[in-house]
């Protein structure tokens, strides 16, 4: 199969003109002109990029990753890809181990059932509770805060398969350095619902963290003279940055201001997306609390904390590029190759290259989606 015709993204020179050819679920070649007798799919005046990559994000269409069942991941699944995002790695709430152990669990199941092979692809998972901060905790259940501990992760890492990609700590809680030390080598450690400070967060990167999670959200803000987890992360090259831009989270200017100093390599779109995403207004549920859901603002119903987004990643990028004045390019490598790398899928998935996965998705101009293949199968058109 060959897809014609198309504006197709490179990662380092951003669209270009091209042909993209593809034989059972693979790319085959990425090239100006493809002369083939094959089957073709004219893509004229479109855009070509590589399926998105959302690396955290808790629920959509009624249902949520704490759910602990498959129906649940296999309906996210479904709904993900039918919005272009082809692979997933959804994140957990504060629970108790136990219940972190039969979630972790299922996720692992999911994996090697036939469902599997119908939705998004299920990567990894983002284990965002329950090692952080009282102070921060955001919408997270403080009954189930835990200090870190590094031997409860691996006993759950055992449980989920090797499945968790992504572990959330914040730093300045008791035994944090120690967890960060003894586990930065197993998995991807993000600084997160934190109160930590420059020096702090500055240690936690030293000792191996690589990531913040919704970078501004649930840590303390950056300022002249305390510029905290996000001073400290611009300041580390290997460290990476979440952004949220569901319009919600951050204001417009905050996130131009943040493409201007971490720059298109370092920032990975996600929408950290609850169970409201794709239904209506009203009452629904996220580690266990209430929550209120108007148009796209999601917040607890006691309390009125933020409680994610209700925003899918396709439409964060929408937001970015029509609302917020990100370049589409830069857009698009935040949300493919960029998570892909952080998460170690990018041999894979996250570019449009020979050797990758034919995980597309052609966009038009105002980036409505016109068509989705998913291992080099096309799922809507």
């Amino acid at each position: 199969m060959i897809i014609k015709g198309a504006k197709v993204f490179d990662t380092e020179e951003g669209f270009k003109a091209g042909d993209i050819q593809y034989v059972d679920g693979v790319i085959t070649a990425v090239e100006e002109k493809i002369e083939t007798g094959e089957e073709v799919i004219d893509a004229t005046g479109l855009l070509a990029i590589p399926g998105l990559t959302d690396i955290h994000f808790h629920g959509c269409v009624g249902y949520d990753f704490c759910d602990g069942t498959t129906e649940a991941i296999a309906h996210m699944a479904a709904y993900e890809l039918a919005n272009g995002v082809t692979t997933i790695c959804p994140a957990s709430m504060t629970f108790s181990e136990e219940q972190l152990a039969a979630i972790f669990a299922c996720a692992a199941n999911y994996r090697k059932s036939d469902a599997a092979a119908k939705g998004a692809a299920l990567v990894g998972i983002n284990m965002e509770g329950p090692f952080i901060s009282y102070e921060k905790k955001g919408a997270q259940n403080p009954t189930y805060i835990h200090k870190p501990d590094a031997n409860m992760f691996l006993r759950l890492q055992e449980k989920a398969e090797g499945l968790i990609k992504l572990l959330d700590i914040a730093p300045e809680v008791d035994g944090a350095m120690e967890c960060i030390e003894k586990v930065a080598d197993k998995v991807r450690v993000s600084v997160a619902h934190t109160t930590a400070d420059y020096e702090i967060a500055m240690k936690a990167f030293m000792n191996g963290a690589r990531e913040v999670t919704h970078l501004y959200n649930a840590m303390l803000p950056f300022s002249h003279r305390a510029p905290g987890v996000i001073g400290a992360a611009l300041d580390r090259e290997d460290v990476t940055v979440e952004l949220i831009t569901d319009g919600i989270h951050c204001h417009p200017s905050t996130v131009r201001a943040t493409f201007k100093m971490f720059g298109d390599r370092r920032i990975i779109m996600i929408s950290d997306s609850m169970m409201a995403t794709g239904m209506k207004d009203g009452q629904y549920s996220l580690g266990g609390q209430a929550v209120t859901v108007v148009g796209h603002t999601a917040t607890l119903t006691e309390g009125g904390n933020i409680a994610g987004s209700a925003t899918n990643l396709m439409d964060c990028i929408r937001v970015a590029v029509q609302k917020m004045g990100i370049p589409l390019e830069s857009a698009v490598r935040c949300a493919t190759i960029n998570p892909a790398k952080a998460i170690g899928i990018d041999k894979q998935y996250g570019s449009l290259e020979a050797g990758k996965a034919a995980d597309i998705v052609l966009l038009d101009e105002n980036l409505n989606i016109h068509t989705i293949i998913k291992a080099g199968k096309v799922v809507t058109a």
